[in-house]
């Protein structure tokens, strides 16, 4: 009878796999829709400008910092920066990239193969985001005068990127859960 509690907490592995995909679903989708927006558009600037695997889609990236527009506030030309940038362009494309892939990673017993390619896709798209904390020096906190400054001390750029480190676990969880799933169709396992 004292176990009662722990016996039903080992009992919600299957529940938290599905909390953690649908976890993945709703971020996806979520952040997808909101890549149609300037105010994200502008957000992620630094992440794209600096990569080496991302810059490419912008046609200034190297301009983007004195191009800045603060979250909610409206830089007339800022955002025709932006525009000429190619900065809403990729974003709404990467936007519906986001937004199919966290439909497909949703619909594994409806769509398993394709699922199973968007569970793959998250996790290499994190590891692409996790990889910005190396390529971004807006990740960490500038040297302005106080003694945190710099590695380890994580910006809020950083600390949105470093959580993306709970996002992979996810991804592995539904691309085995998915595996598993295929190859039981395939009558594998």
């Amino acid at each position: 009878m004292k176990y009662t509690v722990i016996t039903w907490m080992a009992n919600l592995e299957q529940l938290g796999k599905t909390v953690v995909r649908y976890g993945i679903v709703v971020v996806f989708i979520w952040i997808g829709f909101l890549k149609f927006s300037p105010y994200e558009a502008d957000g992620i600037v630094p992440f794209v400008a600096n990569s080496p695997f991302m810059a490419m889609f912008y046609n200034h990236p190297s301009e983007y910092k004195t191009h800045m527009n603060p979250e909610g506030k409206l830089v007339p030309s800022n955002r025709k920066w932006h525009q000429e940038n190619n900065t809403y362009g990729f974003s709404i494309c990467l936007g519906v990239f986001l937004i199919a892939v966290g439909v497909f990673v949703a619909l594994p017993r409806t769509f398993l193969l394709p699922s199973l390619i968007a569970s793959i896709l998250v996790f290499l798209m994190t590891l692409g985001t996790l990889s910005f904390l190396i390529t971004t020096p807006e990740s960490w906190v500038p040297h302005l005068g106080d003694q945190q400054w710099g590695f380890p001390y994580l910006s809020g750029r950083g600390r949105l990127v470093i959580k993306d480190i709970v996002i992979l676990g996810g991804a592995i969880l539904t691309m085995s859960e998915t595996a598993q799933l295929y190859l039981k169709r395939l009558k594998v396992v």
